[in-house]
């Protein structure tokens, strides 16, 4: 927003329950408007999935009806330092989707029209223009698709950033506060946070990753736990973003040389709150990284981590107002979107409730479309998406 929206008649009293990048973003921009928030973090802000994922700011290869979305949260990620104080380590390098076969290849070709219309400055290389475009990159790939634009941030900052410039606007945020119950009040919701007396408010945004709760029924959605990695810094290659369609291995170089990158699954404990790294992906995941990069193959790993997300059976989160229940949002389930479209699904939110309507579609993530549909088993993310980005 370049602007604060327009106020409705009177002072929208709003209650934020989850502190990730979307949370805390939904929380700024509402502050912003004018609006009297209240965000309460069962944990610490940006605890599990926003702080701990790949970082990928990514509008390259995403689903059609992703991109209104992708779109309009990519222009707010070169807000920061005026919404937030700090740059929170954005870099746009470009993003370059590497396909191994003749087949991936032909999905990537199939994907460029859409880039194209939605304005991307995207284009096919073929293997010699990745050969000498990308003259350090190994592997047998067949091409490649590059989005200049994107790149990356530091997602250990976004979050907080984005909460305490909201505190500065004057929302409250609470942590190490779980919401036990919400119960509906004449024009608004009850809800009862442990520790704390109930608070009455007129809407509420279920902003909860991959713990959804509220009065809607549930559709199918399964949890992962996407495994990341770090090496110690290497010398500088100023390569963009990297991915394989696969999905199998997702790569980038930190501005101080480290090599981040992610892929394979870790374990996720019986309380589903926690989750740990799988030792098996020690040698799978950097074998790839050995491959793509064998000038850095002797990088040492100094660390590995998981974060869990929520995925639903199409792809795409739960964003928009609940089908069943007036005053109440979903912001849920963004099965690895969540940190490149944070930002803007915290200003949609904003617009929705401080204005209501937004000039972003959301048709595409409209909670009512698993109202009318037999309950499935969800399938495993695209080969277009990267976790946690």
């Amino acid at each position: 927003m370049t602007s604060a929206p327009a106020i409705l008649r009177r002072r929208p009293r709003v209650c934020i329950i989850g502190g990730g990048i979307v949370g805390a973003s939904a929380a700024l921009f509402l502050a912003m408007g004018g609006a009297e928030v209240t965000l309460f973090e069962r944990d610490r802000i940006g605890a599990h999935a926003s702080g701990v994922n790949f970082g990928g700011v990514r509008r390259h290869a995403r689903p059609a009806g992703d991109l209104p979305l992708s779109l309009r949260a990519h222009r707010i990620w070169h807000r920061l330092p005026e919404l937030v104080g700090h740059h929170c380590d954005l870099a746009t390098p470009g993003h370059l989707k590497l396909a191994e076969t003749e087949d991936q290849m032909a999905v990537l070709e199939a994907w460029l029209p859409v880039g194209l219309q939605a304005g991307l400055d995207v284009r096919l290389l073929g293997r010699a223009d990745l050969a000498r475009r990308f003259p350090w990159l190994g592997g047998n790939v067949a091409g490649g698709s590059f989005c200049a634009g994107d790149g990356f941030a530091n997602p250990r900052l976004v979050a907080l950033a984005m909460a305490r410039a909201a505190e500065r606007h004057g929302a409250a945020i609470h942590e190490s506060c779980r919401v036990r119950d919400m119960t509906p009040r004449a024009g608004g919701w009850q809800l009862d946070p442990e520790g704390r007396p109930p608070i009455e408010v007129d809407q509420v945004i279920l902003a909860t990753g991959a713990w959804p709760l509220g009065p809607d029924p549930l559709p199918d959605f399964r949890v992962g736990a996407p495994q990341m990695f770090v090496t110690e810094p290497v010398p500088l290659l100023h390569m963009p973003v990297l991915g394989l369609i696969s999905g199998a291995i997702y790569l980038r170089q930190s501005q101080r040389g480290n090599l981040i990158f992610g892929g394979g699954q870790g374990s996720i404990a019986p309380d589903g709150r926690r989750s740990r790294p799988d030792p098996a992906g020690f040698s799978r995941t950097p074998a790839l990284l050995q491959r793509l990069l064998p000038g850095r193959a002797n990088a040492a790993i100094i660390r590995s981590w998981t974060g869990i997300e929520a995925h639903l059976p199409d792809g795409l989160p739960m964003l928009g107002p609940s089908p069943s229940a007036e005053g109440v949002f979903h912001a849920w389930g963004f099965c690895g979107h969540g940190f490149q479209t944070g930002p803007g699904v915290g200003e949609v939110l904003a617009e929705l409730i401080l204005t209501g309507q937004t000039a972003t579609d959301l048709s595409a993530f409209d909670p009512a479309r698993f109202a009318t549909v037999p309950r499935r088993a969800p399938a495993p993310p695209g080969p277009d998406m990267e976790s946690l980005t």
